[in-house]
């Protein structure tokens, strides 16, 4: 995968990461991020999906039969959408707008198969866990996970006890992981600061 288009599936990520967090739309006025108060939960049957391509965000070839990542044969996505409460912020009860999103690029039955990969910084802002791993190996050995900003360390161990329970010892005989695990901050919609995301 080039650069352009590591860059490019990084966007796309990073688009649907937000949609999830905000139930499946995503905000794109700036009187979101002023509100004070979070949107009240909307019934999934008014949610629409946001694509990269409806953003402008312009992809060589033509979408898959599904327009999403899952159209890549092996690719397997899993996510969990968290909402729950309404009304002011009281941290540790909510409001809740927030989940966490894996993607497998071979499945999960090939979790010692890695990958090539490589890393883009667009602005050098944001945590990503795994990326030294990364840049050293040019492989990446696991999922791709993303979560809100203060969900990164949790999501990160809670990927290396999935590893633990589902994969097997590398060729050397020994076990380890450096998953990667990247943020976005959804602080204007969730009770960040609630720590709601639990392995």
């Amino acid at each position: 995968m080039t650069s352009k288009r590591f860059a490019r599936l990084v966007v796309l990520l990073t688009c649907r990461a937000v949609a999830l967090c905000v139930g499946g739309t995503l905000v794109l006025n700036s009187s979101a991020r002023e509100r004070q108060k979070s949107p009240p939960a909307r019934p999934v049957t008014e949610t629409k999906i946001v694509r990269a391509r409806d953003l402008g965000v312009r992809f060589e070839g033509t979408p898959g039969k599904f327009n999403a990542i899952t159209d890549v044969a092996g690719v397997e996505v899993g996510y969990t959408t968290l909402i729950s409460g309404e009304g002011k912020l009281e941290v540790g009860k909510g409001p809740v707008r927030t989940g966490v999103t894996a993607i497998i690029p071979r499945g999960r039955n090939s979790l010692n198969d890695p990958v090539y990969a490589g890393l883009f910084s667009l602005n050098g802002n944001g945590e990503m866990t795994g990326t030294a791993w990364v840049e050293e190996s040019g492989f990446l050995e696991g999922p791709i996970v993303i979560t809100n900003t203060h969900s990164v360390g949790v999501a990160r161990d809670a990927v290396i006890q999935w590893r633990v329970k589902h994969g097997a010892a590398d060729v050397t005989g020994y076990w380890w992981s450096l998953p990667v695990v990247a943020e976005t901050w959804d602080g204007w919609l969730n009770d960040i600061n609630g720590f709601h995301v639990n392995p």
